[in-house]
């Protein structure tokens, strides 16, 4: 069975929602990984919007929150980018302090894969592997077959248009062709998603600062409490935690 038809294998009866992170295990199966993650692009942030582990969940998160990696590299050139060997030389070098992170997480060697085509990149397959290794010309093929058939997948899926609006729940049922399970997923990536932005307004008019610095403000927090910026937007809005001028 060839990579193409592991990966229709992969996805065949799969519910929607579930297809991001099936699409993961599939790359770890096809793959010398251990680990995938999807990503798209955000207004600021990328959203994570599936992980084959938890330790690809974490090292999306790591990326987003730092705003630096390979996947932010990827995104914003509309290539790959293969951090082959985040141990020492050249990728070390560029990213230093989430080549740390990594591999503190066990991570080694990280490739990126933009979603989307030459004109528009909508966001990012990451794969991780625990050791050093330079993606064939053949894997790098396989890896980009998963990203062509994610990226379809995820532009099926599509956020509803009004969060407030009682009927929510059908419209996304309606626009997905799926059902309250898919409408649910949809619901929290939205919700996660909507909390780094009420963060960001609430860093804003506490220090009287534009949306790029109170960005940049709640990624500095994140990472010196070595934490994400997802756990730092949720305790701003629930105002256990406040930026005050020093």
């Amino acid at each position: 069975m060839d990579a193409a038809d592991v990966i229709a294998e992969g996805v065949r009866g799969v519910p929607a929602a579930e297809v991001p992170r099936r699409l993961c295990a599939v790359a770890v199966e096809l793959l010398p990984v251990t680990g995938a993650s999807v990503s798209l692009r955000g207004n600021g942030m990328p959203v994570r919007m599936g992980a084959s582990d938890a330790v690809a969940a974490r090292l999306a998160e790591i990326q987003a929150t730092l705003g630096d990696g390979p996947s932010m590299y990827a995104a914003e050139a509309g290539a790959p980018v293969l951090a082959s060997d985040l141990t020492a030389g050249r990728d070390a070098r560029r990213w230093p302090v989430f080549a740390q992170q990594a591999a503190e997480a066990g991570v080694s060697a990280v490739y990126s894969v933009p979603l989307g085509d030459d004109a528009v990149c909508v966001g990012t397959l990451d794969l991780y592997g625990d050791a050093p290794h330079e993606l064939s010309g053949r894997e790098l093929h396989t890896a980009r077959l998963v990203a062509g058939v994610m990226t379809l997948a995820l532009m099926s899926l599509s956020l509803p248009l009004d969060e407030n609006d009682e009927n929510d729940a059908a419209y996304e049922a309606d626009v997905t062709g799926g059902g309250a399970g898919e409408a649910s997923w949809l619901r929290a990536v939205a919700a996660e998603q909507d909390e780094v932005y009420q963060a960001i307004g609430m860093i804003m008019a506490q220090l009287g600062v534009g949306a790029d610095e109170a960005l940049a403000l709640l990624r500095a927090h994140a990472f010196a409490e070595s934490r994400t910026a997802l756990d730092v937007a949720h305790e701003v809005i629930t105002h256990r935690k406040r930026f005050d001028r020093d």
